[in-house]
């Protein structure tokens, strides 16, 4: 039998004072149901008494984070027309024993709610339901499009991608005669591919757009045996284990590819560099709410002595004016003598983005459009060895930080546009070079 902790203590004392003053009661305690078969704790609580429209719920392993996000989904459930929709990104991850799926059934079953095994759905005697559900492709979210709820609740938040997020937003809606709060929740750990989304949608805008986070850990869960789970956590590597046992959203995990240490940072280039500008066309007008791609052009020169010098890096969110803008402004303080690369789309659009170039914002400079091949990792690979090898450098600038980060983090990271045009700058470098070779191999061998 577990101790009663400080955290049992408290909500104990709380239960007693709101009962003896109704309106406190209101205040300090969250709404309920029959179908809730265990009192919050005071984390807990707090996440059920929020009624602003979004709010994410955890942080470090432990922390009751799929049981707060259940009794949320169950708030409601006696309310008729109330609806909610739980999500996790993986039919298997829904499935698993102990997961959302499980714990509910653990949690209805002798109920008098009934479940529809069909549609993966539970309901109850007011009509009210509660469904389960996944978004394992980005496309999966289209599933939900003819749907409505009051209750959207994702499980593991940072294993989804923001545009699936952000859909769903268009699902949550109140039908007439329901009254019940429009409510769209979420419970994560740090990690997973969505973590830097997560992080600015939570931790550094949430206050100014009304967005909660509710912290917490492992000590604020008196149903949990602590002690050994805490060990367990202690086997992790030094990274995981900051995120979930301490629900650290500052540690990052490396991609693998990179290391900041590879890159040293020098405060002159040498003169004699043979240079191209290579741009990632990736980027749209940035809103509020978004994190979206950026335009980025980067700036490399080789030395005689092979050693790589990445120089500058140029990147924007704009309309296409404002792109187009900056690329002939760059182009024209780079100087016709840097050859200028763009990566082309493919199909027709890419050949007459790169043909609207060529005639109408670049002629007069050496400009051609390079259709890549293999997957991203693929391609920077080769920029990574070199790196490894000490032969990339940096020029010190206002960009290094952003770009190492961004660096370090790939292919993990939420952005890779820096990552793209680095290691197409280096391929075009490299493939000059290579292709020189061959031709002064030939000319030897035809005797020229």
């Amino acid at each position: 039998m577990l101790t009663p902790t400080t955290s049992q203590v408290s909500l104990a004392y709380w239960q007693r004072l709101a009962q003896s003053q109704p309106r406190l009661k209101r205040l300090v305690m969250p709404r309920l149901t029959r179908y809730i078969p265990h009192r919050p704790t005071p984390r807990q609580a707090a996440f059920l008494l929020l009624t602003c429209r979004e709010a994410l719920y955890g942080g470090a392993a432990g922390g009751g984070k799929s049981d707060a996000l259940l009794m949320a989904a169950l708030q409601y459930v006696d309310v008729p027309g109330y609806s909610a929709l739980l999500l996790r990104r993986t039919y298997a991850d829904l499935a698993l024993p102990e997961a959302l799926m499980d714990r509910a059934e653990e949690w209805l079953s002798g109920t008098d709610a009934k479940w529809d095994g069909k549609n993966k759905t539970w309901r109850f005697p007011s009509g009210a339901t509660l469904t389960f559900g996944y978004l394992e492709h980005e496309k999966d979210k289209f599933r939900y499009q003819s749907s409505a709820f009051q209750f959207i609740g994702f499980d593991e938040l940072t294993q989804f991608s923001e545009t699936q997020y952000r859909y769903l937003f268009s699902r949550l809606r109140r039908l007439s005669g329901v009254d019940v709060p429009v409510r769209m929740r979420a419970a994560s750990n740090p990690g997973g591919v969505g973590h830097e989304w997560v992080k600015r949608r939570f931790l550094v805008e949430g206050r100014t757009y009304g967005r909660v986070f509710v912290p917490a850990r492992l000590a604020d869960n008196p149903y949990l045996d602590g002690q050994a789970y805490r060990a367990s956590l202690m086997e992790l590597d030094p990274i995981t284990r900051r995120q979930l046992l301490d629900g650290d959203w500052t540690a990052r995990q490396s991609g693998g590819l990179f290391r900041r240490e590879w890159f040293e940072i020098v405060e002159v280039a040498p003169a004699e560099l043979r240079k191209v500008r290579y741009w990632d066309m990736a980027a749209s007008e940035a809103k509020e709410g978004r994190d979206p791609d950026w335009t980025v052009g980067v700036l490399m020169g080789v030395s005689p002595d092979g050693h790589y010098y990445v120089l500058d890096v140029r990147r924007i969110r704009g309309t296409p004016a404002q792109v187009t803008r900056l690329i002939r402004q760059t182009a024209q303080l780079d100087g016709v003598g840097v050859a200028i690369w763009m990566e082309q789309e493919p199909g027709s659009s890419g050949v007459h983005t790169i043909d609207y170039y060529r005639r109408q914002v670049l002629a007069g400079y050496a400009f051609r459009g390079n259709r890549v091949t293999g997957s991203k990792s693929e391609r920077a690979a080769p920029l990574s060895s070199q790196a490894e090898a000490g032969n990339v450098k940096l020029l010190a600038g206002a960009w290094n930080g952003a770009f190492l980060d961004e660096l370090e983090a790939f292919p993990l990271g939420a952005h890779d546009d820096q990552v793209d045009a680095t290691a197409g700058a280096f391929q075009m470098l490299v493939g000059r070079d290579r292709r020189a070779h061959i031709g002064r191999v030939s000319r030897r061998r035809a005797g020229v």
